[in-house]
């Protein structure tokens, strides 16, 4: 006849051994074959882009930047591009030549301009910085504009491509 201390001791055991059963075995056995095989292919195809050289995008580009979201009303502009990282400018229909500050890291091209005012809000600052790549004969990239207004920032994202103007 069992009694409540035997019963007890009996329900821990089967509880026990149904965990240790269930449990997460760390010494078990795993294909390294196929995760070897992986970081293998991972290491031989993926290659580090290839250096820019400014003198590649030297001269001047036709850009359109279309905002990211909402509004698709391009804003077009004339980027003056040096075989340095001095000297280029970005020019707005009907607007005085505004100075942008360029740095050069891999294949990519940081540049940054302003304040100046804003083509897309009247009488409003806007600062810009963006990162431009050279594709297939085009200049693209991402420019974020930072407006200058009393409340919150305000920014605005827009894609841009850029072909050698004529």
């Amino acid at each position: 006849m069992f009694t409540l201390h035997r019963t007890t001791r009996i329900a821990i055991c089967c509880c026990a051994a149904v965990l240790a059963g269930c449990a997460k075995k760390e010494n078990a056995a795993v294909d390294t074959t196929s995760a070897m095989a992986s970081s293998t292919t991972a290491i031989t195809t993926t290659t580090a882009p290839a250096p820019l050289n400014l003198a590649d995008v030297a001269g001047k580009w036709d850009v359109r930047a279309v905002p990211t979201t909402g509004d698709t009303t391009p804003t077009t502009y004339v980027l003056t591009a040096m075989a340095n990282t001095s000297g280029w400018t970005i020019k707005f229909p009907g607007r005085a030549v505004v100075p942008a500050q360029v740095t050069v890291d891999g294949d990519s091209i940081m540049i940054a301009a302003g304040p100046y005012l804003s083509v897309r809000r009247k009488g409003v600052q806007v600062t810009t910085d963006g990162v431009l790549r050279l594709k297939d004969g085009s200049l693209v990239g991402i420019t974020t504009a930072h407006y200058k207004v009393k409340t919150a920032d305000s920014v605005l994202t827009l894609n841009g491509t850029g072909t050698r103007a004529k």
